[in-house]
């Protein structure tokens, strides 16, 4: 059994999942044609980085981000330093003040 934050318990099979935030998006250095995504926790502590092939000059839409989105909460990796955690946390606020989750950014 698992015990969430609030004494509940959950059978170990039940996923906890949480809500994170698109904090970063840029191009692969390594690849141009790779979307490289960062979403974070609104608190900035944790992220989860998603990479996505597409061509960047073709007549298709690239691939559709999202402000937020949901995922297993042990897909997230710590964020280590306090910098980085600040500027997580402070971008994470401003998405969740001007967008929706399911909005495309």
């Amino acid at each position: 059994m698992h015990v969430d934050e609030f004494g509940s318990e959950h059978p170990e099979s039940e996923q906890r999942t949480e809500q994170v935030w698109m904090v970063e998006r840029t191009f692969s250095a390594d690849s141009p044609h790779i979307l490289v995504t960062v979403y974070a926790t609104p608190d900035g502590s944790r992220y989860l980085q998603k990479e996505r092939a597409f061509n960047r000059f073709g007549s298709g839409p690239g691939p559709e981000v999202t402000a937020a989105i949901t995922v297993e909460s042990e897909r997230l990796t710590p964020v280590t330093d306090a910098e980085t955690r600040d500027r997580y946390a402070n971008e994470a606020e401003r998405m969740r003040a001007r967008h929706d989750p399911d909005d495309p950014v």
